[in-house]
């Protein structure tokens, strides 16, 4: 952790340290006093990046605060009642002392009322973890940190701030993509607080919103999948928590059960990301769901531990744990289509699989990429066994290169206008024929529209004139 804590011009996106010392100096000028605090600070003591940041102003009543700021912003209010803005144009929150007081289940069910007035340890108290409740002036430069964030931090170490965590059921998932993105040990006392919450029926999309982030920025995902197993969180997930105790062939996979498995596949794919988040949450969610089929299809004989068909297995329990987050159609339906496929670079490789195969595969993956991809922290998620070079992967994806069906499906070289253009008119006969030049074409058949067009006269005759 870089120390003493500081936060210049380097270390925020262009142009945002300027506004924030405007906006510090404007309330400044009002009577009151804005720190920093949550994620811009925890990241600036990791010597992390920023490129938004949180201002809470103290001693300023929220009608002084709006005078003071619209002299030179203008105001989203998208937390008006309880003093939160955002300063339009600029990724800059800006947000009042809060008191808060629990009137029902759930994470939304809280009486929230603003107090400029309010201690800031006080303050810092409502926030979820020690390492999100350290406040740094701008102006100054004093770092205000009443529940020792900066010492966790020191640690690895991911602590509640305070027994109010409790009364937000979402603070455990964040403590699980807290845990995973900056690697951290959760504290037992946090542990055992967190198993005695359930959730509360909360909101599809917030649960969705933690594990996007989990996928997303997780570089050690398996810390966080174990602190949702330590305080029985798993549970909530059945579909994860089938695969402790699911065992496997020793020789394959001397790492030990599938959840184990699974947690070293997360850690291979966290060091595999692009940076393009859709394709990363495709298939981070693809390596997390590939062997969900194994507890159902797991079979111990005597001298060998068979799951044949766990790719099957895995699509409807991978459709049903996503269909509970996010209504997503596209995206449940990608990564749906890697957990059925996800065996097939090895398989492909070992037979040493015909052109016609991979265009067939492609057709059905759409991105052969990302297949490889999952393959990959399939294979290298089996320590202690050496680590793999995966030669199935480079083999697959040259072909796919050089067949052009590498990232995208095989277009159809034949399509209506054609026939259209040969005298057929629409009509039933177009899918006969359309399926009968795409399958020549996968097989190779036809590698040209030429070809394509002889095909179709050859078999199915010239159009007759009068139809």
């Amino acid at each position: 952790m870089n120390s003493p804590l500081k936060i210049t011009p380097d270390n925020l996106a262009q142009g945002l340290w300027q506004e924030v010392l405007k906006v510090c100096r404007l309330v400044e000028q009002a009577g009151g006093r804005a720190w920093l605090v949550g994620g811009s600070v925890r990241d600036a003591a990791l010597g992390l990046y920023i490129r938004d940041v949180d201002l809470e102003i103290f001693k300023l009543e929220d009608a002084r605060l709006r005078q003071a700021l619209e002299v030179q912003y203008r105001l989203d209010f998208v937390g008006q009642s309880y003093g939160i803005y955002k300063l339009s144009g600029f990724p800059i929150d800006i947000g009042l002392p809060r008191r808060e007081s629990k009137t029902g289940r759930g994470h939304k069910s809280f009486e929230v009322v603003a107090d400029p007035n309010l201690d800031l340890p006080t303050a810092a108290a409502r926030r979820d973890f020690t390492i999100n409740a350290i406040y740094l002036d701008p102006l100054t430069g004093e770092i205000e940190d009443p529940h020792g964030g900066l010492v966790d931090l020191e640690k690895g170490i991911l602590r509640h701030t305070s027994a109010a965590f409790s009364e937000d059921p979402l603070r455990v998932l964040r403590g699980m993509q807290f845990a995973a993105r900056f690697d951290l040990k959760v504290a037992p006392e946090t542990v055992a607080l967190s198993s005695t919450m359930d959730m509360e029926g909360l909101a599809p999309e917030r649960i969705f919103w933690e594990w996007e982030k989990f996928i997303l920025r997780g570089v050690k995902p398996s810390i966080g999948l174990k602190f949702l197993k330590d305080s029985g969180w798993i549970s909530h997930f059945p579909e994860l928590e089938d695969l402790q105790g699911c065992v496997q062939d020793p020789v394959w996979h001397p790492e030990g059960d599938v959840w184990v498995h699974t947690l070293h596949c997360m850690d291979s794919f966290a060091e595999d990301r692009l940076g393009h988040d859709y394709e990363d949450l495709v298939v981070g969610f693809a390596v997390l769901c590939h062997d969900l089929g194994k507890p159902s299809t797991t079979v111990v004989k005597a001298d060998k531990i068979q799951c044949i068909g766990h790719e099957k297995a895995g699509v409807r329990l991978t459709r049903d744990f996503l269909g509970r987050m996010t209504n997503q159609e596209g995206l449940v339906r990608d990564v749906v289509i890697l957990v059925g496929e996800h065996m097939r670079p090895n398989i492909f490789y070992r037979d040493k699989s015909s052109d016609a195969a991979i265009r067939r595969l492609a057709t059905r993956v759409q991105r052969i990429d990302r297949l490889v991809r999952v393959a990959r922290a399939d294979v290298l998620g089996r320590p202690p066994l050496p680590p793999d070079p995966f030669p199935a992967g480079p083999w697959l994806l040259a072909q796919a290169w050089r067949l052009k069906v590498c990232d995208n499906p095989p277009s159809a070289l034949v399509q209506g206008r054609h026939l259209i253009e040969l005298g057929f008119t629409p009509g039933l006969q177009f899918k006969e024929i359309l399926d009968r030049c795409f399958e020549a074409q996968l097989g190779g058949e036809i590698n040209t529209m030429q070809e394509g067009r002889e095909l179709v006269l050859r078999e199915f005759g010239e159009p007759d004139p009068q139809e």
